[in-house]
């Protein structure tokens, strides 16, 4: 159940600025937390919501609420689906996103205002681009952990962060919904920060302070165990190649499907030689194997962009091109030619009766066939069922 709890003399209605944060177990912070956003909504000279998005057992929302911020009580349930609970309570237009442990400096909120009036629909923190207290953060993660998930996501996104787990960040009210978040717990910042990255939003980077935890706080992370962090990594590099096998399984399966039908296709009638080098039935096998896992990867390539729905107008085009009766059509032709190729070694085989010398190359030919038009024919299936429940969906 979710209770939405508003202090003293609390004026509901729009604002610029909505900073929504969730809390567990804060009581040590969350008073002087609030005291540092209010703070940092007069430097920016902004109007504001300080919403906590509080799942506590202790007098955290107690005490929030008495420092003059407004608190949502939601059951716990994880980082991420804190922020979905919260969407429809917020206000602003722009909102700044953190952690209520006084590990971020929200005193300092004029940088992102100032990046949202300049059109910036994305605005991230950045600890490394700013400054980081003695002790605020474990050496595996400030140079391993954090710089390589870094590393990885900007390369495959083409993006140029420095800090994609900086918790301070900001975006737009329509930048959220546009990004609509799924996960439900720690993954949801990566999820947050690659769909801004594919969506194109305008993006920008502030440097931020990260501090170390207060006297008698312990962090998440430290309470969970040392185990934790290894697991929100894990999580945060799942959602990573969850969410876009297209960026790392088109290029190499165009390759591979290449390199597998020129070779397939030149051996088909047998073997042959180039500068004097032999390409024999096992060559043909090699371009029979890079063929087959070269089309699994562009089918669950084109079915991520498809299903993700993070590239604008790539469904349309795909069932412009990919209709059900073409697929139905190339599947058969495919199956067909694959056994024409395979009669003659049937033939033989039952005429010599049930004796095989040796697999030509022919029928090595016609089997790549039947194996790319049963997958042509599994793909054409999935993807009118997804059309399907996409109209569901809309209808």
């Amino acid at each position: 159940m979710i209770e939405h709890l508003l202090p003293p003399g609390a004026a509901q209605g729009p604002v610029e600025l909505s900073i929504v944060v969730p809390a567990l177990n804060e009581r040590i912070t969350v008073g002087e937390f609030v005291a540092w956003c209010r703070e940092g909504v007069a430097k920016a000279g902004v109007t504001a919501q300080i919403l906590i998005v509080d799942s506590s057992t202790d007098d955290t929302p107690q005490l929030a609420l008495a420092a003059g911020a407004e608190v949502l009580r939601v059951p716990k349930r994880g980082l991420g689906r804190a922020y979905i609970d919260a969407t429809p309570f917020i206000r602003g237009k722009w909102i700044v996103m953190g952690d209520a442990d006084l590990t971020y400096d929200f005193r300092e909120l004029a940088p992102f205002v100032a990046e949202f009036k300049n059109g910036a629909e994305f605005v991230m923190g950045s600890r490394f681009a700013g400054s980081i207290e003695e002790g605020a953060m474990p050496a595996l993660h400030r140079y391993f952990g954090t710089p390589l998930t870094t590393w990885i996501l900007n390369r495959i996104y083409h993006s140029r962060y420095s800090d994609i787990h900086c918790g301070m960040r900001g975006l737009t009210r329509e930048a959220l919904a546009r990004i609509d978040l799924k996960s439900q717990s720690w993954e949801y910042a990566s999820e947050m920060v690659l769909k801004a990255a594919r969506l194109k939003l305008n993006t920008a980077e502030v440097p931020v302070k990260f501090y170390k935890d207060r006297e008698g706080r312990l962090s998440h992370h430290r309470r969970m165990g040392w185990l934790s962090p290894w697991i929100a990594g894990w999580i945060n590099l799942k959602v990573m190649l969850v969410y876009t096998p297209d960026s790392f399984l088109l290029k190499p399966g165009c390759v591979l499907i290449a390199v597998g039908l020129v070779l397939s296709c030149a051996l088909a009638a047998g073997p042959l030689a180039i500068a004097g080098i032999g390409f024999n039935l096992y060559w043909m096998l090699l371009g029979m194997t890079c063929a087959t896992l070269g089309y699994s990867c562009i089918q669950i390539g084109v079915a991520a962009r498809i299903m993700h729905g993070l590239r604008l107008g790539v469904a349309e085009k795909v069932q412009r091109v990919l209709t059900y009766d073409r697929g139905m059509l190339a599947a058969g032709v495919c199956v067909l030619a694959g056994i024409a190729c395979l009669v003659p070694l049937v033939a033989d085989y039952v005429s010599k009766g049930g004796r095989l010398a040796a697999l030509s190359h022919p029928a090595i030919f016609g089997l790549l066939l039947i194996i790319l038009g049963f997958q042509t024919f599994c793909f054409t299936l999935l993807l009118e069922m997804a059309q399907r429940v996409a109209r569901k969906g809309g209808a």
